[in-house]
């Protein structure tokens, strides 16, 4: 059975500006165009990303579609605000018998955060991100701007944000 260090030693990771840990493990050589930027992105990249309980993925957006895969650990709970400003929430686990499920995909532009569901636990997952991620595209939320927006998940948001940035340890 493996815990948090060692997977993030053997896995190499560093931690994420949103919270957890991360390595990118794979970058598309071939570029394609998007309507939002100059240069060109990878037409996909995949993560290893690890949340412990306790620590969070604070809610961020990327302009691009993020799938979401469990590998091991306990039960992540995401969450985003659709298009339509609907808050959707996922649990991403192996229990498909109790409704959790091994993938899902965040869609490009919305608000997203994540958690894992069980105290004293850890959840490592894969991201893949199509087109690619790139840092530019990456925007983390202002607590009180988002309030602003959704008055009415204020709690959530509180406990899925933070006052500052993350350092990149």
């Amino acid at each position: 059975m493996h815990n948090p260090e060692s997977y993030i030693s053997m896995l190499q990771l560093s931690r994420h500006p949103e919270g957890g840990w991360f390595r990118e493990t794979y970058r598309a050589e071939l570029l394609v165009e998007v309507p939002w930027a100059t240069e060109k992105r990878s037409a996909s990249t995949s993560i290893y990303y690890l949340l412990e309980s306790g620590d969070f993925s604070s809610f961020h957006r990327i302009r691009s579609d993020e799938s979401w895969h469990f590998y091991d650990g306990s039960a992540v709970e995401i969450y985003w605000f659709d298009g339509a400003g609907e808050l959707c929430q996922v649990l991403l686990g192996k229990n498909v018998t109790s409704g959790e499920v091994v993938q899902c995909v965040v869609p490009a532009g919305c608000w997203f955060a994540a958690r894992v569901k069980d105290p004293g636990t850890f959840s490592l997952v894969g991201c893949t991100v199509a087109p690619g991620f790139d840092f530019s595209d990456f925007e983390l939320a202002d607590r009180d701007e988002l309030i602003k927006s959704y008055p009415e998940k204020e709690e959530l948001i509180f406990s899925l944000t933070r006052k500052f940035q993350l350092s990149n340890q």
